[in-house]
């Protein structure tokens, strides 16, 4: 990889940090706002989803300080919507697992034939993804439903 395919890399990891960073928050914040008979089990779900973005944006920083790059100090944008129904926070958290899905997608395309460590992280991360997706997809469906989720 020469020098501006590595900064190219590193500005990625950077994004895809502060993107996880992000979902820390915005799961936080979630599982804060549940109400209900489901309260108990939803909020464990939320908190885990935190946990585990914070689990991310560090393997990511590990990745960009690999590359001889310097770690974001930012979070990534949160949008406030004041939407706190179970369903709203679901849909909320489908599209933004889609959009970190995304970023691994970009950074696999990056590192293909470039470097075995990177596209293996990238792919161990979008199978990651693609399972909190398919996590929420189906928490959004009725009840004895099998097709996908659509939000149309």
């Amino acid at each position: 990889m020469n020098g501006s395919e590595k900064q190219q890399v590193v500005d990625l990891l950077n994004n895809i940090m502060e993107f996880e960073l992000a979902g820390v928050v915005r799961y936080t914040h979630y599982s804060l706002m549940v109400f209900g008979y489901n309260r108990i089990p939803i909020v464990s779900w939320l908190k885990g989803n935190a946990d585990e973005s914070l689990i991310h944006a560090h393997k990511a920083g590990e990745m960009v300080t690999l590359l001889g790059g310097h770690p974001s100090l930012k979070v990534g944008p949160l949008l406030e919507t004041h939407k706190h129904d179970i369903g709203d926070i679901l849909r909320e958290s489908l599209e933004h697992e889609k959009a970190a899905l995304a970023l691994y997608y970009k950074l696999l395309h990056l590192a293909e034939g470039q470097s075995v460590l990177l596209e293996e992280y990238a792919r161990q991360m979008i199978s990651e993804e693609e399972l909190h997706l398919d996590d929420v997809d189906k928490m959004l469906r009725k009840p004895g439903e099998t097709k996908p989720f659509h939000t149309d």
